[in-house]
């Protein structure tokens, strides 16, 4: 066994069905009593319901979560906060709820008391598991610019896994989702602090993941595929927040945050190139991912994976312009950072024109 560090992260995980009943008793739990409830527009319905269960322990919702965290928002939704002089978010949704309740928590803690953060996740993203936020503002030029951090300020106090929750969503945002997690996983397996803990962790979540998004396509309401895709967003959202990412988080960052681009599903069509270009230099962890898959191709697996059950796989189909390849290769070639294989512009150039054609890697 080789040397190695492990932080484990201070959460506490509820897993089931039903769970989100118990959020008023978590809340308590925390010693809170004044908890705003975060959505988005979408999902202000299921917000409602929290605060419903939450009754006078709820002071109100905010329901104006938005992709990459946009620097504005947190501040309107702080304001909010500070108001209703909560001492609590109730982050009801997908990535771009548990981001605000993120925000809402590394910014205040920079204040007079740092607003704690229960989660409720009804997607695969596991954002929710990770000491991670990324945020969003102009650049001096005007263009958005997404930034990332990792601090456990932004770590949620209590997250409530409740399948019954993810059962509404639709097939197709559940492959996007789901591979999106895959990527916190796949990368964990070649990061600079990979251990025999989040490997195995990883494995865990890319079978558990990859097994439940056939079934889930096949039958939305598959008990077995719900439970395996909400247990595998949690292994792999682990291992995102206990390693470092490389460069295929990197390519989705500059994507979303520069150009607009949707979350997971940027994800899904850039990770079976990342593994592709990565795969002469992390050969253990490439094929470590393939048998996860029980596949022998492992990019060749995943971009099947999202082809065969519905998901898109070009970034041309998801409105990508051509012409920007460019800058994106140049925005994402710039920072050095941790990866197997040498950072080239003109390699990242060739990926990101082979996932804009939606080209099956080789």
């Amino acid at each position: 066994m080789k040397p190695f560090t492990y932080n484990a992260l201070p959460a506490r995980v509820v897993f089931g069905w039903g769970t989100s009943a118990q959020v008023k008793d978590e809340l308590q739990r925390l010693g809170c009593s004044r908890a705003l409830v975060l959505t988005t527009p979408q999902q202000s319905e299921a917000g409602e319901k929290i605060k419903a269960i939450l009754g006078d322990l709820a002071v109100g919702i905010y329901s104006n979560a938005t992709m990459h965290t946009p620097i504005n928002v947190t501040q309107e939704a702080l304001a909010r906060a500070k108001e209703l002089n909560v001492d609590c978010c109730v982050s009801v949704g997908g990535g771009s709820t548990i981001g605000l309740g993120k925000a809402l928590a590394l910014h205040s803690a920079d204040g007079d008391a740092k607003i704690k953060n229960i989660v409720i996740p009804t997607t695969y993203a596991g954002s929710e598991a990770t000491p991670i936020i990324g945020q969003t503002e102009n650049d001096k030029d005007g263009k958005p610019l997404k930034t990332t951090q990792k601090t456990l300020k932004v770590l949620p106090e209590v997250i409530l896994y409740d399948i019954d929750l993810t059962l509404s969503l639709p097939p197709k945002m559940t492959v996007t989702s789901g591979l999106n997690a895959i990527a916190h996983a796949v990368e964990a397996l070649w990061a600079v602090e990979a251990n025999p803990i989040t490997s195995s962790l990883a494995v865990q979540g890319i079978e558990a993941i990859g097994r439940s998004i056939p079934l889930i396509s096949k039958d939305p309401s598959s008990r077995d595929g719900r439970s395996d895709a909400l247990f595998g967003a949690w292994a792999c959202g682990t291992c995102l927040g206990a390693v470092g990412m490389a460069l295929h988080h990197k390519l989705c960052h500059t994507l979303g945050g520069s150009f607009g681009m949707p979350h997971a599903e940027t994800h899904t069509v850039i990770l079976p190139h990342a593994v592709a270009y990565n795969a002469p230099f992390a050969e253990v962890a490439v094929a470590t991912v393939a048998r996860a898959l029980g596949v022998d191709n492992a990019a060749q697996g995943l971009f099947d994976l999202a082809k065969d059950n519905g998901a898109p796989y070009s970034l041309k189909e998801l409105g990508f312009k051509e012409e920007d390849l460019e800058r994106a290769a140049d925005i994402a070639a710039k920072a050095p950072y941790p990866n197997p294989a040498p950072l080239e512009k003109a390699k990242i150039l060739q990926l990101l024109t082979n996932a804009f054609h939606g080209t099956r890697p080789e």
